[in-house]
């Protein structure tokens, strides 16, 4: 399908064949027919996708704080390699379609097939030819309401949640900031409640368009003396303020012309340095509206389709949708007079030449149009990589399921320096991704269906990098078509799906498991490992994991999804205690701090006792300062010590002498190292690259101490 990318390195926007997406439970796939370009939020991405790198780090100076903190934190080149990876990573655009639904996913309900559809959401209702969109950002469009119209839904919920949050009344008179697209909406819903508008812009065509539509509307410098005589010298009830501008002018201008004790919304963009006096002197109340309602940025409800009780929340962000759609059908808004442009999506690039002023054209509404077959078509899940080398030349022949940040900015390019193995095909659930990376890593072919790798007899080797609550099913399903499985950690959320893993891996013959475990494979570890070697007596060793502050709508916390930050990460530190113990643990205990409402569980001390009577304590904390370095391991054994900073300066201490070690431009952490471990474990078919009591007991030392921790609530 075709599909608009926006490139954050270059400033390109452009149209692309990428895998069609599948349909996922809760959610439904949609067939799009028009998806509607915004003025607003997309024009600035883009104009600052086209600044050239001093620009972006002129206008975002909290990136670049941010990666001068890593820099300073893991090295210049792991810092700079990371931003330009972020800026590599296309862009979808969109948040605002109509179009037909074609496939309804397990759980989803009040929808089915062939059902007209409004669709919203930034990452859902993009600029593509099939989209797939969860059930509480959709909303059915009767046969009354053109299709073309019902793509401003999204556009009309925003300005109808800021309309709501005023309070308005019947009769009360309303001053608008503002008339462009949003504001000439925010218009027509006040209208439609029987309230009476003055609509206020600085721009003469707009203000003309107003007019025409049936709104009193003035310029600027008009703007008090016209307020006045519109409320009888009153001042307005309400002002909405729809305008995009950094200016701080409109909130200026917002509390000249309210009245006594009124409501301020800011619906768009604006300047926000307030006049005290102004606001002050007339006790004016000033709201800030989030987007499109109740629910906006609320994965629970946005993803997972739960709902909020409409006798505590009448007006969420869907159904503001609904409603909109619904003033459509009773003839209370016109959409027509907006629309001013139309471009098939093969001529996207244009459209978006139009919004940031590349095309010299007076604009208002831009939509895109897709094309609608006559037939149902078959879906195109797999797209060939035109650009890739040939035939396979390997023996380890790699399909990757997953190509998040995390694939993208670590694991793939420690995979393509290594080389040595021939990347087939790639597979991520949107395809965008999947797509990006196929072409920047040179894979054979992108899909959005698991099975073209899981199922593919070109395919003997699988890297599994999706989200945590996929691991264990995928892993049996590679491992029973007789595959090579690298999982990134955890190797499963449960008990029971670890020890089906173990079952699974006994019945199957001549393949390799690893866990991504890293950090036993990094260059200073194996000099660490090998200055305790000589050591014949147990050790004592703490590891300090400055882990962060995660929010609590993360999906890391969610148990069904992420397995909580213990299993989810805090394997990877017990893993490296099992290595330096060169065993499985024999005994886990594990304590957490209350969570006194701001944490979830991941406040925990984990001790660990060895077979050799080894002592180990892993402190995992979200409550630490985030510019303190997040790793510090420090073990003592038969008069040696050894402190590990941060992958960055490991100090060796023995006979009252110390040996520092520094990795002074970038910090290396072991991912390529790990791979090509695995890699040669693959070619050689001899011992795991991570022997197997080991990658088991880690994975399930991570499972119990999770579940204690869990006991003591």
């Amino acid at each position: 399908m075709k599909q608009v990318l926006q490139s954050m390195q270059d400033g390109k926007t452009t149209v692309v064949e990428v895998p069609d997406p599948s349909v996922r439970p809760g959610m439904a796939l949609v067939r799009t027919a028009f998806s509607l370009v915004s003025a607003g939020t997309e024009r600035m991405v883009v104009e600052f996708a086209e600044k050239n790198l001093l620009d972006k780090v002129r206008s975002r100076p909290d990136l670049a704080r941010q990666v001068i903190d890593k820099a300073l934190k893991e090295g210049p080149l792991t810092a700079l390699d990371a931003a330009f990876n972020r800026l590599d990573q296309p862009m979808v655009l969109g948040y605002s379609s109509s179009g037909v639904i074609e496939a309804v996913g397990p759980g989803l309900t009040g929808f089915s097939v062939g059902d007209r559809v409004a669709c919203a959401g930034g990452g859902f209702a993009v600029h593509a030819e099939l989209a797939v969109v969860p059930q509480n950002l959709l909303a059915k469009v009767p046969d009354s309401v053109e299709m073309d119209q019902a793509a401003f839904a999204t556009l009309g919920a925003i300005a109808m949640h800021g309309f709501r949050l005023a309070s308005p009344q019947v009769g009360e008179r309303i001053a608008i900031i503002g008339m462009g697209l949003l504001g000439l909406l925010a218009a027509q819903i006040a209208r439609a409640a029987g309230c009476f508008v003055l609509g206020i812009d600085t721009n003469p065509q707009r203000v003309k368009l107003a007019g025409t539509i049936g709104f009193e509307s003035v310029g600027r410098d008009e703007a008090e003396s016209a307020c006045l005589a519109f409320t009888h010298g009153k001042g307005a009830d309400i002002v909405l303020i729809c305008a995009d501008t950094t200016s701080d002018d409109p909130i200026d201008l917002a509390a000249r012309i309210a009245r006594d004790r009124a409501v301020v919304v800011a619906v768009g963009a604006v300047g926000l340095k307030l006049t005290r006096k102004l606001y002050y002197e007339k006790e004016l109340d000033l709201r800030i509206s989030r987007s499109y309602g109740p629910g906006r940025y609320d994965p629970e409800y946005e993803e997972h389709g739960k709902d909020y009780p409409i006798g505590y929340v009448r007006w969420t962000e869907g159904r503001n949708i609904q409603s909109f759609v619904e003033l459509l059908a009773a003839g209370k808004m016109d959409i027509s007079p907006l629309i001013t442009h139309r471009f098939p999506i093969d001529q996207a690039e244009n459209a978006y030449e139009l919004i940031t002023g590349k095309i010299n054209e007076l604009f208002l509404g831009v939509l895109l149009t897709y094309p609608q077959p006559n037939r149902p078509v078959e879906y195109q899940r797999k797209v060939i990589n035109p650009l890739a080398s040939g035939k396979a030349t390997q023996t380890v022949r790699v399909g990757v399921l997953g190509a998040g940040n995390f694939a993208n900015a670590i694991l793939l390019p420690a995979v393509k320096k290594a080389g040595g193995v021939d990347l087939t095909g790639i597979a991520s659930a949107g395809g965008v991704t999947a797509q990006a990376a196929a072409r920047k890593y040179d894979f054979r072919f992108a899909s959005t269906d698991e099975k073209d790798i899981l199922e593919n007899p070109d395919i003997n080797t699988v890297m599994i990098l999706t989200r945590h609550n996929h691991h264990a099913r995928q892993v049996l399903a590679a491992l029973r078509a007789g595959k090579n499985v690298y999982c990134e950690k955890p190797l499963a959320l449960t008990e029971e799906d670890l020890n089906a893993i173990f079952d699974a891996l006994k019945e199957v013959s001549g393949v390799m498991l690893a866990v991504g475990f890293n950090r036993r494979f990094a260059p200073l570890s194996t000099r660490l490992k090998a200055f305790l070697g000589s050591c014949n007596e147990p050790f004592a060793a703490v590891y300090r994991v400055n882990a962060g502050y995660l929010p609590p709508t993360h999906w890391t916390h969610d148990p069904a999804q992420g397995g909580g930050r213990i299993v989810g990460e805090g394997c990877h530190f017990i893993d490296y205690m099992t290595y330096l113990a060169g065993a499985a643990p024999v005994r886990v205990e594990a304590r957490a701090l209350p969570d006194s409402g701001r944490y979830h569980r991941d406040n925990v001390q984990i001790n660990l006792t060895y077979p050799d009577g080894s002592l180990a304590q892993v402190l995992y904390l979200a409550n630490g300062d985030k510019g303190l370095p997040k790793e510090k391991l420090e073990v003592h054994c038969a008069g040696r010590s050894a402190i590990l900073d941060d992958y960055r300066e490991l100090q060796l201490w023995s006979g009252g002498s110390k040996k520092v070690y520094r990795s002074m431009l970038r910090q290396d952490k072991g991912h390529q190292a790990a791979w090509q471990a695995f890699v040669e474990a693959v070619k050689t078919g001899e011992n795991p690259s991570i022997p197997y009591d080991q990658l088991y007991g880690s994975s399930l030392a991570s499972i119990q101490a999770a579940r204690q921790i869990a006991g003591q609530v």
